[in-house]
């Protein structure tokens, strides 16, 4: 037990010799947050009266009803048909079958620039899918 005692007096003496070394610098001014060099901005000028006010907002426009797009829904079986019309004119058909994802029949407004002679005539473009939507 006798052997301990030079032990233990030997780890005091060394956790106390950086304690000591600590306690002796002496204490540095706090470096300020901020760098010497710092301009203050200028102050934001008011804006003109005219630019201060909003603009007056633009008089209602009435729709006009002869462009407008009319639906029709239509019920065959269990599936579902809308047809959108624009001046009386068919120009797509949704079709919404019981399985499967809608698609569209849209009128082929371009036929007369890009004819094929294999095309049986009609002025309907094939059927189209929705892959995305944004």
């Amino acid at each position: 037990m006798t052997h301990l005692y030079p032990l233990i007096f030997i780890l005091l003496l060394s956790s106390a010799v950086p304690v000591m070394a600590q306690s002796e610098q002496p204490k540095q001014a706090k470096k300020p947050a901020h760098p010497d060099n710092l301009i203050p901005l200028p102050e934001i000028p008011e804006l003109p009266k005219e630019l201060a006010d909003p603009p007056p907002l633009p008089p209602d426009i009435q729709s006009d009803p002869e462009l407008e797009t009319q639906v029709t829904i239509i019920k065959r079986g269990e599936d579902t048909i809308e047809e959108h019309r624009i001046n009386g004119e068919l120009m797509m058909i949704k079709v919404i079958p019981r399985i499967g994802p809608p698609y569209y029949l849209k009128k082929n407004i371009s036929r007369g620039a890009h004819t094929h002679p294999g095309d049986a005539g009609i002025d309907v473009s094939p059927p189209m899918w929705q892959f995305m939507r944004f």
